[in-house]
């Protein structure tokens, strides 16, 4: 439980955004990793099927890469944020060298949201760059990027777990593709059973 839903305290020492306010009974779907070619297309068309708007966490290189891909994820009508130029662990990094790398990103994406990859940021990099951005965590991580996860532990975790105002993460990409694909569909539409509308975190 400890990493599929943080716990408490976890969310009191870092102080960002873990979930959002409980009303109107909705969920927030983020892929984070993104544009992938292998996944995106695909990705995007499920969600356009079941009508629903999630917010991707793009890294900027993806972006410079795969320029029409990004473009195609804001013409659907999904969210988009910055998860660092390339891929960067938070605590690997000094908080200047972390927020130059993210600032790069920016020029990409032009999006007030940011994700640290795996999650792993310092407080004093966390005060950085609240100044800039809305820093956005989750409350329900899939871990759809564990090979060795059977796709359907996938959406059970979000059976499990999701609530009010969760914000769920999975991953939009090749090493996530199994486990993300086989696992959404089922998620999607479990949530619409017990009524949660989807929205976009901005």
């Amino acid at each position: 439980m400890f990493i599929e839903q943080p716990p408490f305290i976890l969310r009191r020492i870092w102080r960002a955004k873990w979930r959002l306010p409980r009303t109107p009974k909705c969920v927030y779907l983020t892929f984070d990793d993104g544009p992938c070619p292998d996944t995106t297309p695909r990705l995007l068309d499920i969600l356009d099927k079941h009508g629903v708007k999630a917010t991707f966490f793009c890294v900027g290189d993806n972006v410079r890469k795969h320029p029409a891909l990004f473009d195609e994820l804001r013409r659907r009508g999904h969210a988009v944020g910055n998860h660092t130029m390339h891929h960067l662990r938070g605590f690997s990094y000094s908080a200047d060298e972390y927020l130059r790398d993210i600032m790069t990103a920016d020029s990409l994406i032009r999006s007030p949201l940011f994700r640290p990859p795996y999650g792993r940021i310092s407080l004093r990099q966390l005060r950085m760059l609240k100044r800039r951005f809305t820093v956005i965590m989750w409350d329900v991580i899939t871990r759809d990027y564990n090979a060795r996860l059977a796709p359907e532990k996938c959406a059970a975790i979000v059976r499990r777990y999701s609530r009010n105002g969760s914000i769920i993460v999975f991953h939009d990409s090749r090493k996530a593709a199994k486990n993300m694909f086989t696992a959404l569909e089922p998620s999607i539409l479990w949530l619409k059973s017990q009524g949660y509308e989807f929205r976009t975190l901005a």
